[in-house]
């Protein structure tokens, strides 16, 4: 098996296992959400310390203030996505959180001066329609749930952004750490104030399965973009969506509207766009390097 298709293969692995996280998510019924949250990260807070100790890293890291900062936007985004998927279809719900690479390229343009192909413009702009066909208010819909689900996606892509800026000084396993730890210790006051509500033995299986299935699926994404550049296996993320829409039509009966699947669609369309730019871009920066040598 060649090295590309190990990458495709545990990040089509690691979509697999995130799918299966928003379900545990949703199967642990009307929970607090911050207790969701809390069980989502100190498993990999326990996981990726323990890495740590044992490759000799480091727990304090280089870039601490980004490293707060990356920890705090990825809370929100948790507390956010999490609301949104106990209040929405399953696949609505992971579809919005998956808007993130839209909005990282927009973040990314604004703060880092990163350039916004005009393929990546019309991805942009052809996956925000299909949010409007998701996102859209009428008899028996909840618009709310669905806003936050988007805005799930614009913090999750400011914590992206942040770890963009976090490569060029800290190893990916303290970023990490740091996320696991910060997002664990803010919800611990919560579980002590009385807000803890005592799950039953199947909620507590699947609070369990939320911070498993979460750890493991960050173990095949690591894993994948050892393999292969990200820009050249991101597409297979949104195996996430495919994976939640056949999850929510077996499990929940949650058929998907005309207007919700074509909203899908047009994300799904965004994102190929976006996809093949980032492909465009990579080989014309190796034309250039091999012209330069």
């Amino acid at each position: 098996m060649t090295d590309r298709n190990k990458g495709i293969l545990y990040m089509v692995l690691s979509s697999l296992f995130f799918a299966i996280m928003a379900t545990s998510v949703k199967l642990a019924g009307n929970l607090p959400t911050l207790e969701k949250v809390f069980f989502r990260n100190v498993i990999g807070f326990a996981a990726s310390g323990y890495i740590i100790y044992r490759t000799r890293g480091s727990y304090l890291g280089n870039n601490r203030k980004a490293l707060l900062y990356r920890s705090v936007f990825g809370l929100v985004s948790l507390i956010f996505y999490f609301y949104a998927i106990d209040r929405l279809p399953l696949a609505n719900a992971v579809i919005l959180n998956q808007m993130n690479p839209f909005f990282v390229l927009i973040l990314a343009f604004m703060f880092l001066q990163e350039q916004i192909a005009k393929l990546q413009w019309l991805a942009i702009f052809t996956a925000m329609a299909g949010v409007a066909f998701i996102v859209r208010p009428g008899p028996g819909y909840h618009l709310l749930p669905a806003v936050i689900g988007l805005l799930s996606a614009v913090f999750a892509a400011a914590a992206y952004t942040t770890v963009r800026h976090l490569r060029l000084t800290d190893h990916p396993q303290t970023i990490i750490f740091y996320f696991t730890g910060v997002t664990t210790l803010a919800t611990l006051p919560f579980m002590f104030l009385g807000q803890f509500v005592m799950p039953d033995s199947f909620q507590f299986a699947s609070l369990l399965s939320v911070g498993i299935f979460a750890t493991v699926g960050q173990f095949f994404m690591t894993n994948a973009f050892r393999y292969c550049e990200a820009g050249d296996i991101s597409i297979y993320s949104y195996g996430n969506t495919i994976f939640a829409i056949f999850i929510g039509i077996f499990v929940w009966r949650e058929l998907p509207d005309a207007f919700s699947l074509l909203g899908v669609l047009l994300v799904l369309g965004g994102a190929y766009m976006n996809y093949q730019a980032k492909r465009e871009k990579i080989s014309d920066h190796s034309d250039c390097v091999k012209e330069d040598s």
